[in-house]
C-alpha cells in the first residue's frame, strides 16, 4: 500500500508538472511530440488529433514533455515555426516556467478545497515541560496553551510546528504567547542558540522541552502484529492489560514503557477479557534502536476518540479560503527556499534531505490519516517540486529560464560549448544531491 500510495502520490504531481508546460507549449503554437508519465520504455500509449503521444512509462520517478526542436533532430521546413527553438525568449520562459507553476497552483486549489471543506486540528495545550529546557527556562506551564509563535497565530498542533520549524538552526530571541487555564494572557521569550543545527532528524516540540497533552488512552489491544511476541503469548484484539508483574497499568504510555524496558523477559500479564481477568505470560522481543536493546510486543493501539474540547475546527468561505491558500502555498515557497539556504550554510544537516524512500513512506502514512491528510501532503510535495525545479541549475526549469533570460540580455543565445559544460555539472550535482538523498533514506530505515 505504500507503494501504490507512493505511485499515486508522484505521478499526479508529475502529470500536473508535465501539464502545465504541455497547455502553454501548446499555447504558444509549439509541437508536442510526446507527453509521458514516467521514465523508460512505455508501457502504453496512445496518439490525439494532434500527433501529440501519450505514453505511462515504468519508472513512476519523473516524466516530460517532448517539443519539436532542431537541436534534437531535424525538423521538415513546412514546421520549423512550431519547433521550441524558433520560439521567441519569451515564449520559452513561459514554456519553461509554466510547470512548476502548475505545481503552486495545484497546491492552492487543494488548501482551498480543504480550507473550504473545513479542517480539524488539535488545541496546543501543553501537557508537560521537560525539566532545565529551553521551554523551562523561559517560563511555560504545563495547562498552557499556545496562542501565538512569534507573530503568528497558532489554533493547532500542526500550525505550531510549522510555525516553530522556520526557525531551526537560528540562534535568537523567540516570542511565544500563551494562555493559561484561567485565561491569563503572557508571553514568554526563548532563547535559541543554534536550535536544532546538528539534528538528523529534528523535532521542534522536543527540541523546546515542551510535551503536548495527552489523552490517558488505556491499555487495549487493537491489532496484533503476525509473529510477535502477543500473539504467541495468547493475547487477543479487545484485551485490556490492567497489571504486568503486580505494577499496575493505568494508560498504554505506561504499558508500553514496561516492554521497552524488559527485552526477552518474561512478563506476568494480567488481562481483562469479556468481563473476566486472564493471566497470561509474555516474552517481550528484542529490538535494536539507537543501540539500544528495547522490548516489542508486537501489538498495536486501539485509538479512542479525542474529546470534542480537544479538537479545534476551522471553516472559510470560498473567498477566505482561497486568500488562505495563497498564504500557505507563499509560506511553503518561503520555508523551502529558507531550508535549502540553510543547509548550504551549515545551519541545519544535509540529514534531513529526503529521497524517494521517505516520499513513500509519508505518503503511506498520511494516506492512512485520511483524505485531509493525503491531500495536506500532496500539496506540500506539489510546492516542493515547484520550489526545486525553479532552482537556477542546469537540467532543472530555473537552468533553462536562466539560460533564456541571459540570451534575452545578451541578444543572442550562450555558446554549444558552455552550455554543455552547464548541463554537466548540473546533471552531477543533480546526481550528487539524489546520492545524498538515497544514503539518508536507507540511513533511516536501517
Amino acid at each position: 500500500m505504500t507503494l501504490l500510495y507512493f505511485i499515486v502520490a508522484i505521478s499526479l504531481l508529475v502529470v500536473i508538472h508535465e501539464y502545465g508546460h504541455f497547455w502553454v507549449a501548446r499555447r504558444c503554437g509549439v509541437e508536442v511530440l510526446r507527453f509521458s508519465v514516467g521514465f523508460g520504455k512505455p508501457l502504453w500509449s496512445w496518439k490525439d488529433k494532434h500527433g501529440t503521444e501519450y505514453a505511462i512509462a515504468p519508472i513512476p520517478l519523473g516524466g516530460y514533455v517532448k517539443m519539436l526542436d532542431e537541436r534534437e533532430a531535424p525538423v521538415p521546413e513546412h514546421l520549423l515555426d512550431r519547433a521550441f527553438n524558433r520560439k521567441p525568449v519569451w515564449q520559452r520562459i513561459a514554456i519553461a516556467s509554466a510547470g512548476p507553476i502548475a505545481n503552486f497552483v495545484f497546491a492552492i486549489v487543494a488548501y482551498w478545497a480543504l480550507f473550504v471543506g473545513g479542517t480539524t486540528g488539535v488545541v496546543p495545550v501543553i501537557g508537560q515541560v521537560q525539566p532545565d529546557s529551553i521551554a523551562a527556562q523561559a517560563g511555560l506551564q504545563p495547562g498552557d496553551e499556545i496562542v501565538q509563535v512569534a507573530s503568528t497565530d497558532t489554533e493547532t498542533w500542526q500550525e505550531v510546528q510549522w510555525t516553530l520549524l522556520s526557525y531551526l538552526g537560528e540562534s535568537t530571541d523567540l516570542v511565544i504567547a500563551v494562555r493559561s487555564d484561567s485565561g491569563a494572557l503572557r508571553q514568554h521569550t526563548l532563547q535559541l542558540n543554534a536550535w536544532l543545527s546538528g539534528s538528523d532528524s529534528p523535532e521542534p516540540l522536543s527540541g523546546l522541552g515542551i510535551v503536548p497533552r495527552r489523552y490517558a488512552v488505556p491499555a487495549v489491544v487493537g491489532e496484533l502484529v503476525s509473529g510477535g511476541a502477543a500473539e504467541a503469548a495468547g493475547l487477543q484484539v479487545g484485551d485490556k492489560v490492567v497489571a504486568v508483574n503486580e505494577q499496575a497499568i493505568d494508560n498504554w504510555l505506561t504499558w508500553v514503557e514496561v516492554v521497552r524496558a524488559n527485552p526477552d523477559t518474561m512478563l506476568a500479564l494480567q488481562v481483562e477479557r469479556a468481563g473476566e481477568t486472564v493471566l497470561v505470560q509474555m516474552t517481550p522481543t528484542v529490538r535494536e534502536q539507537d543501540g539500544e536493546r528495547i522490548g516489542f510486543a508486537g501489538v498495536q493501539v486501539e485509538i479512542p476518540q479525542l474529546p470534542e474540547s480537544w479538537l479545534r475546527d476551522s471553516h472559510y468561505d470560498p473567498l477566505s479560503a482561497l486568500l488562505k491558500g495563497l498564504e500557505k502555498t507563499w509560506n511553503l515557497v518561503g520555508f523551502t527556499l529558507e531550508s535549502l539556504w540553510k543547509m548550504l550554510a551549515g545551519d541545519l544537516s544535509v540529514k534531513n534531505l529526503s529521497g524517494p524512500i521517505t516520499i513513500a513512506k509519508v505518503a503511506g502514512s498520511s494516506a492512512s490519516g485520511g483524505l485531509e491528510t493525503f491531500v495536506d501532503f500532496l500539496a506540500l510535495l506539489s510546492v516542493s517540486l515547484g520550489v526545486l525545479n525553479l532552482l537556477p541549475v542546469p537540467m532543472l526549469d530555473g537552468g533553462h529560464i536562466l539560460f533564456y533570460a541571459i540570451e534575452a540580455v545578451r541578444g543572442k543565445p550562450l555558446s554549444e560549448r558552455v552550455q554543455i559544460v552547464a548541463l554537466q555539472f548540473g546533471m552531477f550535482l543533480l546526481l550528487s544531491l539524489m546520492m545524498v538523498a538515497f544514503y539518508n533514506d536507507i540511513s533511516r530505515l536501517m
